[in-house]
């Protein structure tokens, strides 16, 4: 029931993905809304279940009341099955607050990290760039960005395939001194930590390959995304007006779409996981189309084959010990 196209296009996603992905998808909701939208699609190879709720969140709503007063909510509900163990991932696209709940509040987080982490991968121009976070976490402490380095770190090795990723912290100078009191606060953390650390990445920096994961707060790491999507959005109208009546039509906008899907990875590749949560929790955009919500649901299943909640409990725990060892 979550998201601007729902449950039409959720149910049509879902659909898609059961049989492009060979899994099982339950989809929560109330069942005479979700049997006439399934009634509309093609189910032969789909393999979809129902669970049945009449509740579910919209926009505006504040999380923390939803919990008490909605506790049948879609998202609540979807979470409690991966709890119980009815399912292996939950993917939302309704109000992030509420997915955020239903991670922390009914899944739980890793042991050692306080609060879920938004990120993954940022921008088509540099495929091999993990961003951490993109928004999760506005106000954030120095130990809480090296949680978020050691979860980009797990993300570029398991979905990257990169053995040794190297790490950076944002800020706005190359030298250690430089940035504000958090950067400064959280550099010694993350020089102890035996992970790939090469120092701070500058804003010219992020294309250039100088790190395979960047870690800011929250609040950075959002308002960088956004700005990206909304330069790949005005690059391409540019680019259109500029060609229009030099080249064919089609190759004006094959380019166009070129320079917004290198720009808008994360709207790409449809969702993308809450990093540090017991179980697997995917969230996407709430503006997402079918073919999207089919994406989403294919990085669920990736998510749960590479065994990234295990990997991540191992690679926390390793760095965490480091963490709090002597100097030499």
């Amino acid at each position: 029931m979550g998201g601007d196209h729902a449950p039409a296009d959720v149910v049509q996603g879902a659909v898609e993905a059961s049989r492009k992905y060979n899994v099982t998808v339950i989809l929560v909701g109330p069942e005479n809304r979700v049997k006439a939208e399934l009634a509309k699609c093609d189910v032969s190879g789909a393999n979809i279940e129902i669970v049945h709720t009449d509740q579910w969140l919209v926009e505006g709503e504040h999380p923390a009341l939803a919990l008490r007063s909605k506790r049948n909510a879609s998202i609540f509900v979807a979470a409690r099955l991966v709890r119980e163990g009815k399912a292996d991932a939950v993917v939302g696209y309704g109000p992030t607050g509420g997915v955020v709940a239903a991670a922390m509040q009914i899944i739980g987080t890793v042991e050692g990290v306080s609060r879920p982490v938004v990120g993954g991968a940022f921008l088509g121009f540099a495929p091999d760039l993990v961003m951490m976070d993109m928004g999760g976490n506005v106000d954030c402490r120095p130990d809480q960005l090296l949680d978020f380095a050691v979860v980009g770190t797990v993300f570029a090795r398991k979905f990257f395939k990169i053995a040794n990723p190297t790490v950076a912290i944002l800020s706005n100078g190359a030298e250690e001194g430089k940035g504000n009191e958090l950067v400064r606060e959280t550099w010694p953390l993350l020089k102890k930590s035996g992970l790939n650390f090469v120092g701070a990445a500058e804003g010219n920096d992020i294309l250039s390959g100088k790190a395979n994961v960047i870690v800011c707060d929250g609040f950075v790491g959002n308002v960088l995304i956004k700005f990206c999507e909304a330069l790949g959005k005005t690059a391409g109208k540019y680019v259109e007006e500029r060609l229009r009546g030099r080249l064919p039509e089609p190759e004006v906008r094959d380019i166009a779409d070129g320079l917004y899907r290198a720009t808008n990875a994360a709207e790409v590749l449809g969702a993308g996981p809450f990093w540090a949560v017991k179980g697997v929790v995917i969230k996407g955009h709430g503006r997402s189309r079918a073919p999207e919500i089919a994406r989403g649901i294919g990085q669920a299943k990736l998510t749960v084959e590479l065994d990234v909640v295990g990997a991540l409990r191992e690679e926390l725990a390793r760095v965490k010990q480091l963490v709090k060892s002597p100097d030499p």
